[in-house]
């Protein structure tokens, strides 16, 4: 059940209406989703959002199919239908196959073992309100990730646990393909 009011541009809070411009150049559908409407009622919500996304697009090192794989793999943890919706969306989009997406929502190993260090970093924070075993790390920097980008992941974790939470919190319907990988592997149907 839909707990907070959703918006468009033309009628959201002043503050908000910029904002919600801004979302529609990373909106998975190029659309405004259900999740961006209702975060809209509040422009502190949106602009956190925003603001997050912004600064990892234009700081970001990490390539866009492992940012994708960071955001869904924490999605997992995060227990947000939603947000592996919109999150499977985008890894698809950035060339991620259908059967890997799936085993990012599984939380599987992808077989890659660079991506897949880095990916229990991920898992093991998004589970433990951050916190990772040395064995864990050293294990993803012995893969050849740096303390920048270990860091770096860090902002893809926060932007997925705070849609995920913001999206149980507030009861967001999903307006989207609740599993798009699972679509485009069988075609679509």
């Amino acid at each position: 059940m839909t707990r907070i009011p959703s918006h468009t541009i033309e009628d959201a809070p002043a503050a908000a209406g910029p904002l919600l411009a801004d979302v529609l150049q990373f909106s998975p559908t190029g659309r405004l989703l259900n999740l961006h409407a209702q975060m809209a009622h509040a422009p502190a919500v949106l602009d956190a959002y925003v603001s997050i996304r912004r600064a990892a697009a234009q700081h970001g090192t990490l390539d866009q199919p492992v940012r994708t794989a960071l955001m869904l793999a924490a999605a997992v943890a995060g227990g947000s239908d939603y947000a592996l919706a919109v999150i499977s969306q985008l890894a698809l989009r950035s060339g991620w196959r259908p059967d890997q997406v799936a085993a990012l929502r599984a939380g599987r190993d992808l077989g890659q073992p660079g991506t897949d260090a880095l990916l229990a970093v991920i898992r093991e924070a998004a589970a433990g309100a951050g916190r990772v075993r040395d064995t864990t790390w050293d294990r993803a920097v012995a893969a050849g990730w740096t303390d920048g980008q270990l860091a770096e992941a860090f902002a893809y974790l926060a932007l997925t646990l705070f849609t995920g939470y913001f999206l149980n919190y507030a009861g967001t319907d999903l307006d989207l393909p609740a599993d798009p990988a699972r679509a485009a592997a069988s075609g679509g149907r």
